[in-house]
């Protein structure tokens, strides 16, 4: 979720995306959760230049000093970062994930964290990406929601809209069938 990501302004609902993400941040915020920032350090070519206007994450995100901001290189946000070892270090069992872009960054690091462990939860309507050559953006968000409400895991991936999550807490959501 990084200015130079939505710089050409073709993904899906950003503007209720970004709504969904704050109003869950909040939420983690208030429940004395971690708030994590993932942040794509990348190229010139991409925009995503470190420490540079394009680099730096939504202005319309609210984030707070006591955030936690993870520099990455690739698609997965544990990968090559010190996630993992912060997350341990704070006690975190359970891991919500949003933001941009479905299909790579989001898909990647819902996987892993299944991998590593922790219990995911994925609000259905706080992630975004652009329809691409073969599908919709809609058709994507879609198939990904479906198909980790359906990962083999531990513990089943819990998928439910916002408001629901909102409504029963992100740590007290059912988790019995993963598919909220």
């Amino acid at each position: 979720m990084q200015v130079a990501s939505f710089a050409d302004n073709d993904k899906h609902d950003v503007s209720g995306v970004v709504q969904r993400i704050n109003r869950l941040a909040d939420s983690v915020r208030e429940g004395g959760g971690t708030v994590v920032f993932i942040q794509h350090d990348g190229t010139e070519q991409d925009g995503l230049t470190p420490d540079t206007p394009g680099w730096q994450v939504l202005p319309s995100l609210e984030t707070r000093s006591e955030d936690l901001f993870i520099r990455k290189t690739m698609n997965e946000a544990f990968a090559g970062t010190r996630l993992f070892d912060d997350l341990l270090e704070r006690s975190v069992s359970t891991l919500g994930v949003a933001g941009w872009a479905t299909d790579h960054c989001v898909d990647s690091t819902i996987r892993s964290a299944v991998s590593h462990g922790f219990r995911v939860v994925v609000p259905s309507d706080a992630h975004t990406v652009s329809d691409r050559v073969h599908l919709t953006a809609l058709q994507i968000i879609d198939h990904h929601n479906r198909t980790w409400a359906g990962l083999i895991a531990k513990q089943p991936v819990h998928v439910a809209p916002t408001e629901e999550l909102l409504r029963k807490g992100l740590v007290d959501a059912d988790t019995s069938d993963g598919r909220g």
